[in-house]
């Protein structure tokens, strides 16, 4: 490809509008462009390293065992209704109306779909196990769109679905996507860990998720050094430090005049948060609920909102706290009727606690649990935290940040019970189909192969999903012997398959240079004056800082063995 030609112009200044590298640098690049909020246009760049993810992806789907489908983006709302859901999706869920006023919705994922087909087409035992995939658009309606293609409302995925007769070979299938995305993100260029992870809107039993390390991720990383356990902020459980202070000793109220966070009481009272007991305020669906937990601990709200298994978890407003009776700042579930109460493990392992005294400008002192209050549900709803000890080990824990690149899911027979996915087994009883699904995000791979792989000049892209894999820059156009060494070695390349792109443009070193190294094409040629007078062309990885000469007669065996390496 000529660059004069290319569709998609390089431009100097970093885009306001982008909040990550790979955003700014894929618009600096010319590589995609917004057309709304959360929705881009893929200029040929980007298609090109699109594209090469996909086969990565396809050659490791079909290495498994897996066959690719097309399934449509338009679904039946009743497919969803029908597996309920509707309400786990909410308003990330598109909904919209035909002709006939039957209501549709654009998919956000297939589970539905395909288990409607399988349903529709197995029979017996002997059609399992079955892997079956597509790369096809998505649709989700986020909220907050950020990232570039980071978090969008309009994406490539590949999704894959496993259907076994029973939970072992499920596990079967599960090891082998687990080794396959190992796979694909080593082909991509990226380093990755595997972590347990909330399973949220998908459903199902037991999840991970593939992360790419990187301080522009959305996601915590939360694992240990010594053994390697890892989660995400969602799942991770931890051990918290102590809060025992000796034997429960009687209540005691006190005065704390204007004292309604934890950290003003403990600046009056002389203490420290992890010797206090604070009140969070919550509606699940339409029900007011009463969290309780240590002062030096904060809610997981995805843990509370599996707990309490509720479509909808918010934060209770200052209105529905009061017509509960409750004082805000000097609250606790001491003497409280006709609320529910959700107590977090911590406070059953400490004693002498510091909590609110239920009027204003009070507290109690010595608050022991289950003494002197009743739960309704005891469970893990804290968030891990740097400084717990690992639950598996008890060594000190780190965190991280990093992007979600991958998602597998234990999805079990909830699905295909609901949705009438059975199969006849070997004695002639029927069973619902035990199912899998297995997703990677293809634009948010490519973000993330930027977001790894830059430097402050542009991208470096790993050589195996590089848009081009030489980039010929030849200098002083205007020197005839130049443009002919340059437009030769063009040719040549493109008839050894090796892909090119070639700045046939009449512009100064600079500039060259500047958008060589922001393009960041893997191997770049320079070709100019000063070297041809030595019978020799300039070969210069993008990974490295300098230049290595090579004879002409040299140069496409030598570029061949550098891509080949």
């Amino acid at each position: 490809m000529r660059l004069s030609q290319l569709f998609g112009k390089t431009q100097r200044e970093i885009p306001a509008e982008a909040d990550t590298v790979s955003h700014q640098l894929m618009l600096r690049t010319g590589m995609i462009r917004q057309l709304t909020a959360g929705v881009y246009s893929y200029l040929p760049l980007a298609l090109r390293a699109l594209y090469k993810i996909e086969n990565i992806i396809r050659d490791e789907m079909d290495k498994a065992g897996g066959q690719e489908i097309c399934m449509p983006v338009l679904q039946p709302i009743e497919l969803w209704e029908k597996s309920g859901r509707v309400s786990g999706f909410g308003k990330n869920l598109f909904r919209l109306y035909d002709r006939k006023e039957r209501e549709l919705a654009l998919g956000p994922t297939h589970e539905e779909v395909v288990t409607d087909l399988v349903g529709r087409t197995v029979q017996s035992y002997r059609e399992l196990p079955l892997l079956l995939y597509q790369i096809q658009t998505k649709f989700r309606d986020e909220l907050r769109p950020r990232g570039g293609l980071v978090r969008v409302r309009e994406f490539v995925m590949k999704d894959l679905y496993s259907f076994d007769t029973d939970a072992e070979g499920l596990d079967i299938s599960y090891r082998k996507m687990v080794t396959a995305y190992e796979n694909i993100f080593a082909r991509c260029g990226l380093p990755v860990i595997m972590i347990e992870a909330d399973s949220g809107a998908i459903g199902g039993k037991d999840s991970n998720e593939f992360m790419a390390v990187s301080e522009m991720g959305e996601d915590e990383i939360i694992y240990c050094k010594n053994c390697g356990n890892a989660a995400n902020a969602e799942k991770a459980k931890s051990i918290k430090p102590e809060a025992n202070n000796g034997e429960p000793l009687a209540t005691e109220e006190v005065a704390t005049p204007g004292c309604k966070t934890i950290a003003e009481v403990c600046n009056y009272l002389g203490i420290e948060p992890i010797n206090t007991l604070k009140a969070v305020f919550y509606v699940a669906d339409e029900e007011f609920i009463f969290v309780c937990l240590r002062g030096d601990i904060d809610v997981n709200e995805v843990k509370l909102k599996n707990l309490l298994r509720c479509a909808e978890l918010r934060l209770a407003t200052e209105e529905e706290v009061t017509a509960k009776g409750i004082v805000a700042g000097f609250a606790s579930p001491i003497g409280l009727k006709n609320v529910k109460v959700v107590v977090d493990e911590s406070v059953g392992v400490g004693t002498n606690f510091v909590a609110g005294g239920n009027k204003t400008d009070f507290h109690i002192k010595n608050v022991n649990f289950p003494r002197d209050f009743e739960a309704d549900l005891i469970a893990d709803i804290a968030l891990a935290a740097v400084g717990d000890g690992c639950a598996k080990c008890g060594f000190e824990l780190s965190v991280d940040r990093g992007i979600e690149l991958g998602h597998v899911f234990k999805l079990g027979t909830f699905l295909s019970e609901k949705l009438g996915a059975y199969y006849i087994d070997a004695n002639g009883e029927s069973k619902p189909i035990v199912m899998g699904c297995y997703g990677i995000g293809v634009g948010r791979l490519m973000a993330a192969a930027i977001e790894v792989n830059h430097d402050d000049k542009g991208i470096i892209w790993p050589k195996n999903i590089a848009p081009y894999q030489v980039h010929i820059c030849p200098l002083f156009m205007e020197n005839l012997q130049v443009a002919e060494k340059a437009e030769e070695l063009y040719k040549e390349l493109e008839l050894c398959g090796i892909e090119v792109l070639y700045d046939d443009r009449n512009e100064s070193t600079g500039i060259k240079f500047n958008d060589a190294d922001l393009l960041g094409i893997p191997l770049r040629i320079t070709v100019s004056p000063r070297s041809l007078e030595k019978g020799c062309i300039e070969i210069k990885r993008r990974s490295e800082k300098t230049a290595e000469l090579i004879p002409v007669n040299e140069a496409i065996e030598k570029v061949k063995a550098i891509l080949a390496g």
